[in-house]
C-alpha cells in the first residue's frame, strides 16, 4: 500500500492553481526526488505514476523549482524499471540499434515509424480484445467456445498481423519518398535521389 504524506493546505492550494483546466494532472518533481501530485495533495511514487499510464489518465510531471516538463524522463524511468525488474520487451540488440539512430539523418523520421507501428499494433490488439470480450464471462465461456474462438483466430491474426506488416512497409515506403522529396529540394540536379518504386 502506498503511503502518502499530506501537504500543508497553503501548498495545497498554491499547486492546486498550477492545475490545467483541460483535467490535465500536474505531478511536481523535487530535488529531493520526490514526485507530488497537485490534484490528491500528497506525495506518489513511480509505481503510482505508472498505474496513471495503465488507466490513461492524462499528466505532466514539472520540475518543481524551473517548471521544466519532465513527463518523458519520468516515463523513461518507468520503462527502465520494467526493464530490469520483470521480463524485457527490449533485446540488447534492438536497444543498441535504437541508440545508433540518435544524432542519425533518420532520427526523426525513425521516431514517427516506431510510433505508428505501435498505433497500428495497438489498434490490433483492442479489435482482438474486443472480440473476445463475452470470453471473459464465466457463465458463456466453456473449453468447447474457447477452442472454436482460438482455431478461428488463427486466420483472423495472421490477416492482421499481414495487414501490419503491410501498413509498416508502407510506411517505410513514405519515409523514403519524403527524404528523397526533400533531397531533390535541397540538391537539385544531382543524380540518385529519386524516390523509390512502388
Amino acid at each position: 500500500m502506498v503511503q502518502s504524506r499530506r501537504a500543508t493546505p497553503s501548498k495545497a492550494t498554491a499547486d492546486s492553481a498550477t492545475a490545467d483546466s483541460g483535467g490535465t494532472r500536474i505531478l511536481k518533481k523535487y530535488p529531493n526526488r520526490r514526485l507530488y501530485d497537485t490534484e490528491t495533495s500528497s506525495y506518489i511514487t513511480l509505481a503510482d505514476v505508472k498505474k496513471m499510464v495503465l488507466t490513461g489518465q492524462d499528466f505532466v510531471v514539472r520540475d518543481a523549482k524551473t517548471g521544466d516538463d519532465l513527463t518523458r524522463s519520468i516515463l523513461l524511468q518507468i520503462i527502465l524499471e520494467e526493464e530490469t525488474g520483470g521480463v524485457p520487451m527490449f533485446s540488447t540488440q534492438m536497444l543498441a540499434q535504437i541508440i545508433r539512430f540518435y544524432g542519425d539523418a533518420m532520427q526523426g523520421m525513425m521516431g514517427s515509424y516506431l510510433e505508428k507501428n505501435l498505433q497500428t499494433f495497438t489498434d490490433i490488439q483492442t479489435r482482438l480484445t474486443e472480440q473476445s470480450k463475452g470470453l471473459y464471462d464465466p457463465k458463456v465461456m466453456s473449453p468447447e467456445l474457447w477452442t472454436q474462438f482460438l482455431n478461428g483466430q488463427a486466420p483472423v491474426v495472421q490477416g492482421l498481423m499481414g495487414n501490419y506488416l503491410e501498413q509498416s512497409k508502407q510506411l517505410f515506403v513514405q519515409m523514403q519518398e519524403q527524404m528523397a522529396k526533400q533531397a531533390e529540394t535541397l540538391f537539385p540536379g544531382v543524380p540518385g535521389f529519386t524516390p523509390p518504386k512502388r
